[in-house]
């Protein structure tokens, strides 16, 4: 069995935790979020991630309102990007040095606190979704001097990236960061060499599309034949093979898997108790990997 618990911004946290994002369905059922929230921190989730653009504010409203400083949260918060209401898409970008500043004093008052415990700037410089165009070509340099500065006057405690390369993770080292966030699964494991340079730096590994894309025409984890033969000789399901090959993987690797629904919350969190043997893990790692470097939009 791999370790359940693993450090992250100076704690230590359950390596399966909960991304927020899909709360958000949960729009017109705010008891029902409330109540799911305060479910995942009861079966012992402890990381929580979150974004001011996810459901236009809801999700962080929930989360402020269910947990308590009792609970011993690590809220995990994200910038690069705003709500954007009746936009084309739900959010638009935000990368400007005044944007990060901003988002990041929206996400202070939007959660109620005086710190964010980590902020990741999401660069989207790779992986499925949006490119910067325009004013939003930001240098990662610029980026950094706001990020750095906002964690000087203590409003941030850590700082991590999303959406980066390898180049820029190696540029932005010296800075310190506390974890990456790309898109990353078993079907599509492009930075491999990025998520070994995290384990040797210390560094949390929070992949975003652990069971593959959720854009059409990208890999699918549960669509892999094998996966579905592992979960049969273990019993369970095929989405849980693939986060706990996830975990199996590499020790840094913190899982934020979402959902608006108890019962697959509880699926979820149980990927991280099952073991894979080192002939399993073979054949899942012999499974091929395909690009998900697609720009949407």
């Amino acid at each position: 069995m791999t370790a359940l618990t693993a450090s992250f911004a100076d704690r230590t946290v359950l390596r399966v935790g909960y991304g927020a994002l899909q709360l958000e369905r949960l729009h017109d059922r705010r008891d029902e979020a409330i109540q799911l929230l305060r479910h995942a921190v009861e079966l012992g989730v402890d990381h929580v991630d979150t974004a001011e653009f996810y459901g236009f504010g809801f999700v962080n409203a929930v989360i402020r309102e269910a947990l308590r400083p009792e609970d011993g949260v690590l809220v995990v918060t994200k910038v690069g990007a705003d709500p954007n209401p009746g936009g084309r898409l739900p959010l638009r970008l935000a990368q400007r040095p005044e944007q990060l500043h901003a988002s990041v004093e929206d996400n202070l008052r939007s959660l109620g606190v005086d710190r964010l415990p980590v902020v990741n700037l999401r660069r989207l410089d790779t992986g499925p979704g949006l490119r910067p165009e325009g004013d939003q070509v930001v240098g990662l340099d610029d980026q950094l001097a706001v990020m750095t500065a906002l964690r000087d006057e203590g409003k941030i405690g850590a700082i991590g990236l999303s959406s980066v390369t390898l180049d820029g993770l190696r540029r932005a080292l010296p800075a310190g960061i506390a974890c990456v966030q790309n898109a990353y699964s078993l079907v599509s494991r492009d930075d491999e060499d990025m998520l070994q340079l995290c384990a040797a730096e210390g560094i949390a590994w929070v992949p975003f599309f652990p069971l593959g894309g959720a854009f059409p025409g990208l890999p699918k984890v549960t669509e892999e034949p094998v996966v579905h033969a592992v979960a049969e000789s273990l019993g369970v399901a095929p989405s849980q093979v693939g986060l706990a090959w996830l975990l199996h993987h590499a020790p840094n690797v913190l899982l934020i898997p979402g959902t608006a629904d108890a019962a697959h919350l509880e699926a979820n969190l149980a990927a991280g108790k099952i073991t894979i043997d080192a002939e399993t893990l073979a054949t899942l790692d012999a499974i091929e990997s395909r690009s998900n470097d697609v720009p949407i939009g």
